[in-house]
Order: structure tokens, then sequence, then C-alpha cells
């Protein structure tokens, strides 16, 4: 059966999308990263062209999301597995 995927959230930029996979694969949480053909095509880093869609399996959003509060709340509590 396949697993069902869930935009977790967008970020401008690959290099920021790609601090968060690295942030949610180190919590054991799949993800993967989705970006629009053009935007990926012509290297754009900006705008809603650059933005990139963070994608995690729906059993682990609530979990992905609370990872994320801590990182965006600059927090040094390590989130628990």
């Amino acid at each position: 059966m396949a697993e069902d995927w869930v935009v977790l959230g967008e970020v401008a930029g690959m290099l920021q999308a790609e601090l968060l996979r690295g942030l949610l694969e180190a919590q054991e949480i799949p993800s993967v990263l989705s970006q629009e053909g053009a935007g990926r095509a012509i290297g754009l880093t900006f705008g809603s062209m650059g933005a990139v869609q963070v994608l995690v399996p729906s059993k682990d959003l609530d979990r992905a999301q609370e990872v994320l509060e801590i990182y965006y709340a600059g927090s040094d509590e390590e989130p628990s597995l």
C-alpha cells in the first residue's frame, strides 16, 4: 500500500528546504522536497518560483510540526522521538 504524503510547509529556496529535510531526517522523519519544474529548471531561488514544498508521511505530520516549531522558536530543547 502506498504511503500518503502531505505538505508540511513551503520555504523560499532549496538551501532552506535541504536544511529542514536534514533536521527532520535526524529525528527519523522521512521527507521529500518538491519544487515547481520552471523554478528548478532555470535555477530560481527567490519569489514564488523559488518556493520548495517539504512533504512528510501523513502519519508523521504531528511530530514533524513539533520539530519545526522548536526549530523556528530557536529553542535549545531537543525534540522527543
